[in-house]
Order: C-alpha cells, then sequence, then structure tokens
C-alpha cells in the first residue's frame, strides 16, 4: 500500500496543503522516486488543458549539455533544491482550482504544486532571478537543479558555498516581499 495518508499527513503539518471545499477536483497520481520514496502528484491534466499557455524560460537540455561540455573543467558538483516548488507560495485565489480528494476529504494546495503545467517555469524563473540578484557566478540551472565546475575541488565548492548562500539570502527576501 501507498503511505498517501502518511504524505498527506506529513504535507498538511508542513502547511504545504489544507483542508478545503471546491467546486474543482483532480485525481491523485502518487509517483515512486527514484529513492524508492514516493512523491504526491495530481494528475492536472484537464487544468493544464485550459490554462493559457506561458512563455517556458526553462532551458532546453541539450542546449544545457553542450554549454556544459564546452566547460571542460575538471570538476563538477550539482545542488540539487530539494522540495523546491514547496517553498513557493500559491497565491490564496488560485487555490481551489488545485483540489484533490483522498479519503472522503479535500485538499488543495497552500505552494505551487508538481504536476501542473507551468510549475517549473515558475519555479526556474524565481531560482534564477535569485541567482542573477545575488550575482552568482558561473553556474547552469534547470528548474532546481544547479551545476557548477571548476578545475579544482575548492573551486567548486566555493562556488556551490556561494550559490547556496545566494538562494538562502534570496529565498528570505522572497518570504519578507509575499508578507
Amino acid at each position: 500500500m501507498i503511505p498517501i495518508h502518511k504524505m498527506i499527513r506529513e504535507l498538511e503539518s508542513q502547511g504545504v496543503v489544507s483542508k478545503t471545499h471546491s467546486p474543482f477536483n483532480s485525481p491523485i497520481w502518487p509517483v515512486r522516486k527514484t529513492d524508492r520514496e514516493w512523491r504526491l502528484t495530481v494528475d492536472y491534466y484537464a487544468i493544464n488543458e485550459v490554462t493559457p499557455p506561458l512563455s517556458a524560460a526553462v532551458p532546453d537540455m541539450l542546449e544545457l549539455q553542450y554549454e556544459l561540455e564546452s566547460k571542460a573543467a575538471k570538476w563538477y558538483a550539482t545542488i540539487d533544491i530539494a522540495n523546491a516548488f514547496f517553498s513557493i507560495p500559491l497565491s490564496v485565489e488560485c487555490r481551489p482550482q488545485f483540489a484533490f480528494t483522498w479519503r472522503g476529504v479535500q485538499y488543495t494546495w497552500n505552494r505551487l504544486p508538481q504536476g501542473w503545467k507551468h510549475s517549473p517555469t515558475i519555479c526556474h524563473g524565481l531560482i534564477q532571478a535569485a541567482l542573477e540578484k545575488g550575482e552568482a557566478l558561473e553556474d547552469l540551472q534547470y528548474i532546481d537543479d544547479i551545476i557548477v565546475w571548476g578545475n579544482t575541488a575548492m573551486e567548486v565548492f566555493e562556488k556551490g558555498e556561494k550559490i547556496i548562500q545566494i538562494l538562502l539570502e534570496g529565498w528570505l527576501r522572497y518570504q519578507e516581499e509575499q508578507s
């Protein structure tokens, strides 16, 4: 049995989801992650079909690969921002359309949901803005993954440390702007 109930309880205790009453409802779609844990996603096919297009700011993977290969560095590191979508508040007026039901109780996301077609673009854009504002040195970004490189392990460590600091400061500024 997929521990859906446990996941929903954890997400609710973290403020990521909350109980609601909404005329909208989408089916849940649990996905097994590579670490054998489960991720609660919702099948937003119907919402995605009627959501107006948004100019995608997410880079093409092939372009990123070519750019990374051109660096010819000796050391690389990847920073994966855990649960990045869940750190981005969803506006109150949008929440009803992201409702889903589990065991007769309807919930909605208070944070950016996985499965909605614009979530990756929004997440990528916010992280990119924080990196640009913080004047991050060389990096490549794909949604919530950031790659840094250098010719020594120390150079890569220092770049990674700088990016993490920029993201922490950017997140604090973002939280203050949202309050």
